[in-house]
């Protein structure tokens, strides 16, 4: 059973899913980044005060007083909407990154088969000279010697 543990790990496929994983994760915390640091701050700037999305709540209890969502919570049940709409733009922000990245990753493909299609097309023919004097070789070669 450990063999076929090693032989499975060891599968090329399961350890580009690890890499992919990892990756992945990293990713995230760059397009969160992106979405909390730069693209939020002008949405709520262009939503008047420069307001934070995070921080937009309803309180479904008459205990929550607070103004953050953090201590809202803390007070009572919330309905963070605008927990929601941030990870809503970090998802479409990712989903964009990932469409831009696959459309140029098939794009090359179609390239790179473009080329080799190219190269294993047959050659063009010599030109005319050369084809007369090749048959004229050709003939020589078969005459008899004299």
């Amino acid at each position: 059973m450990l063999n076929e543990f090693k032989a499975f790990i060891a599968r090329g496929n399961v350890m580009d899913l690890a890499v992919g994983v990892i990756i992945g994760a990293a990713f995230n915390k760059i397009v969160e980044s992106i979405v909390n640091d730069l693209v939020m701050p002008i949405v709520g700037a262009l939503t008047g005060g420069g307001f934070d999305f995070s921080n937009y709540f309803i309180a479904l209890s008459s205990n929550v007083t607070a103004t953050s969502l953090a201590a809202a919570r803390e007070q009572g049940a919330v309905f963070a909407y605008g927990n929601f709409i941030t990870v809503l733009i970090n998802f479409l922000i990712l989903a964009w990154i990932i469409f831009l990245m696959i459309k140029g990753v098939n794009r090359m493909r179609a390239s790179l088969e473009k080329e080799k299609e190219a190269g294993a097309a047959e050659p063009a023919p010599p030109p005319e000279d050369v084809q007369l004097l090749t048959e004229i070789r050709d003939l020589l070669k078969s005459r008899p010697a004299a």
